[in-house]
Order: structure tokens, then C-alpha cells, then sequence
């Protein structure tokens, strides 16, 4: 499956920000999806899980109330909503997709990675 992330942008803190990832290749439905991030100079994080279905979510805990993962499985899409964004979610954001099982936090359970795009939080 490819995987292509869009939304990143420059935004104020306290600001929003909805990132898409879209897929093509293979039935979508059949993927884990989790969104990943890299800050400069740091390791990859795991950011938000998503089912095949939609029905059950997880969060790392420095997003949790603030941003909300979702998916279309009728457009091939999962997004990112990020509300009341600070200046430590600036970061590269990486969408995944997971065939297989795993535990959804590591990075290693997803085999396709999206290219990444931009989030920075600055005023």
C-alpha cells in the first residue's frame, strides 16, 4: 500500500491543524492505521492508533484530548485532527499502515510508511 500525507503547516499555539494521509495499492480496509511523529534531533514517537473499522482508538498520552484520529475507509483516508496545538507538537508527521499484528504503539508493527509532512507550532 502507498501512503500519502498532506495538511502540515505553520500554526499559532492554541491553533488547529487536520492532517490527511491517503492510501492506494491494496483494500484499505484491511490496515491498522497510527500516526507517528519526529521532533529535530529526536527518536519517532507514536502519536494515535486506529482499527480497520474505526471502532477502537488509542492515543499517546502528550495528545490525548487534543487530538482525535479518524478514518474513511470509503475514501481511503485517515486523518488527524490536532486541536490546542503547542510548540513542543512541532514535528514531522508520519502516517502507517499496519497488515499484520503488533502492539500499535511500536514503531516496528507497521510495514508502509507515509513520506512525513511538516507540523510547526510558532507564533
Amino acid at each position: 500500500v502507498q501512503l500519502q500525507a498532506s495538511g502540515g503547516g505553520l500554526v499559532q499555539p492554541g491553533g488547529s491543524l487536520r492532517l490527511s494521509c491517503a492510501a492506494s495499492g491494496r483494500t484499505f480496509t484491511s490496515y491498522r492505521m497510527g500516526w507517528f511523529r519526529q521532533a529535530p534531533g529526536k527518536e519517532r514517537e507514536f502519536v494515535a492508533y486506529i482499527s480497520w473499522s474505526g471502532g477502537s482508538t488509542y492515543y499517546a498520552d502528550s495528545v490525548k484530548g487534543r487530538f482525535t484520529i479518524s478514518r474513511d475507509n470509503a475514501k481511503n483516508t485517515v486523518y488527524l485532527q490536532m486541536n490546542s496545538l503547542k510548540p513542543e507538537d512541532t514535528a514531522v508527521y508520519y502516517c502507517a499502515a499496519s497488515g499484520t499484528g503488533g502492539i500499535p504503539i511500536y514503531i516496528g508493527s507497521y510495514e508502509y510508511w507515509g513520506q512525513g509532512t511538516l507540523v510547526t507550532v510558532s507564533s
